[in-house]
């Protein structure tokens, strides 16, 4: 089933052959909500094959397809909308120094985009994912990458998509597949895959980005590698609502397993009472959920490799131990260690990197200096959470400005929430530094539609020869800014 090279070509040959038929919107647009009513008509058999080869469970998936088919019609509106084409018209202006020529300029696809699917969403981080729905409603055919845990799916979901396709006499070349990881070497290195997007490892995504880099020409790459997401509860939360807090974080931690890539790893709770009553109510939540199934082997071996190091390291504690539930399951559990053993660079590092699946690591700081002390020490990531007390949520005490110590963090900074859930939204930020992503940009939300486009300007081209977008009496009726005036 691997792809060979000419495989990988003739896919990637065929993708490009496809450009023009995105070229008009309405076209676009009308693709992506035919994708999405295609997807839902075919729920049932798609949700029974992605739980066949992930097991996890009819719910789950029947929320994800239909998060994976709003994603696809949100992104119809931004293109039936325009605002993401950035049209800029200047007339000349002699009286300006410099001199201002006649410039318009807008944004254009960059060409066909490689997409390499997630293991842990395998509808909206896959084949029909938000990297797809984004780079197609950019106007750029696609090849993903299939993931190895869910091959079947995959091809099913791609049949559906190139149903659609042909429903608007757009080629089934538009969105070609391949399968196998030197096929994925062979995609990243093809002279004509302009972009890419991947969601997965930080050892697997940076190869990637580093033979990005390395290409004669090369391309931008949007990788999303790993996230601890840290969380600071403050002394005052504690004391005002630990029960909650505890349950909060065990739920969130849990979650599908714990296989989330905004799953909390790391936990600030304050020594002493108040952080001892959190501690307890997350041991007590912890310890009620039911041993769960990773996707692979190879993820479940990998956990409980990972845990068993981390435990082994001197006053490292397990109230609830993480770990081998049974055969093919793991158990939920937590780590505790002090801050001081954190602050300073050594064997206790490890607690820093992310470990995928049901476990968090709870820091307990003695002040705000220790709690700053770690944080100081974290890497980049996608979301990083504070809890505080309703006082300090209030603006009285330290709120404001632990905000602006998680701020270079991460990309999304959550105050008396959890992580876990990104909401699909215009102002959604899914991305963070390095590692937590490659670049400054998101892989939810509307934005995300900005990464696969180039701005291109004009300058002083006759009207007649440019683009519908770029013309005065703006025929398309896009939004745009006309003189420097923003006209709607």
């Amino acid at each position: 089933m691997e792809a060979t090279a000419q495989e990988v070509d003739a896919t990637v040959r065929a993708a490009h052959d496809a450009r023009a038929s995105l070229a008009d919107r309405a076209v676009r647009a009308a693709f992506l909500r035919s994708a999405a009513d295609l997807l839902q008509a075919s729920k049932d058999h798609l949700v029974e094959a992605a739980d066949a080869e992930t097991a996890l469970g009819p719910v789950r998936l029947t929320g994800e397809l239909a998060r994976t088919s709003y994603q696809l019609r949100a992104f119809a509106d931004i293109v039936d909308e325009g605002e993401f084409l950035g049209v800029v018209i200047n007339h000349p202006d002699d009286t300006a120094t410099p001199p201002i020529p006649d410039l318009r300029r807008y944004k254009v696809p960059l060409g066909v985009v490689a997409v390499y699917s997630a293991s842990n969403f395998p509808f909206a981080f896959s084949v029909a994912g938000g990297d797809t729905a984004s780079a197609l409603a950019a106007g750029n055919p696609v090849v993903v990458k299939a993931h190895p845990d869910h091959p079947a799916l995959s091809e099913l979901v791609a049949s559906v998509l190139r149903r659609a396709a042909a429903e608007h006499g757009i080629p089934a070349g538009v969105l070609g597949l391949v399968h196998g990881f030197e096929a994925g070497l062979e995609l990243i290195r093809h002279p004509l895959i302009a972009a890419a997007g991947f969601t997965g490892s930080v050892k697997g995504g940076r190869a990637l980005f580093d033979a990005a880099a390395a290409r004669p020409v090369p391309i931008p790459f949007h990788g999303e590698l790993g996230s601890l997401n840290p969380v600071v509860v403050t002394e005052e939360a504690a004391a005002e609502r630990a029960e909650a807090i505890g349950a909060g974080l065990a739920g969130s931690m849990t979650l599908g397993v714990g296989q989330f890539c905004v799953k909390p790893g790391l936990v600030l709770v304050p020594s002493g009472a108040a952080g001892d009553g959190l501690v307890k109510s997350l041991t007590d939540a912890v310890s009620d959920t039911d041993a769960g199934v990773l996707l692979d082997h190879r993820m479940r071996d990998n956990f409980v490799a990972g845990v068993a190091e981390r435990r082994q390291l001197p006053e490292v504690d397990s109230p609830v131990t993480p770990g081998a539930g049974g055969e093919h399951t793991v158990s939920a559990g937590f780590l505790t260690v002090a801050a001081e053993k954190l602050a300073e660079e050594g064997a206790y590092d490890l607690l820093l990197e992310e470990c995928f699946g049901p476990v968090t690591v709870v820091v307990r700081y003695d002040d705000d200096a220790q709690a700053r002390a770690v944080l100081s020490r974290l890497p980049g990531n996608l979301t990083a959470t504070v809890h505080l007390s309703e006082a300090e949520a209030a603006g009285q005490g330290r709120g404001a400005e632990i905000l602006a110590e998680l701020t270079p963090l991460a990309g999304r900074v959550l105050v008396n929430g959890w992580p876990t859930g990104v909401a699909v939204a215009p102002a959604q930020h899914h991305g963070g530094p390095y590692p937590a992503t490659t670049s400054t940009s998101t892989s939810v939300g509307g934005t995300a539609i900005e990464r696969w486009l180039r701005p291109v300007a004009y300058q002083n081209a006759p009207e007649a020869l440019l683009p519908p977008e770029l013309r005065d009496d703006n025929p398309l009726g896009l939004p745009r800014r006309f003189d420097n005036r923003l006209e709607r």
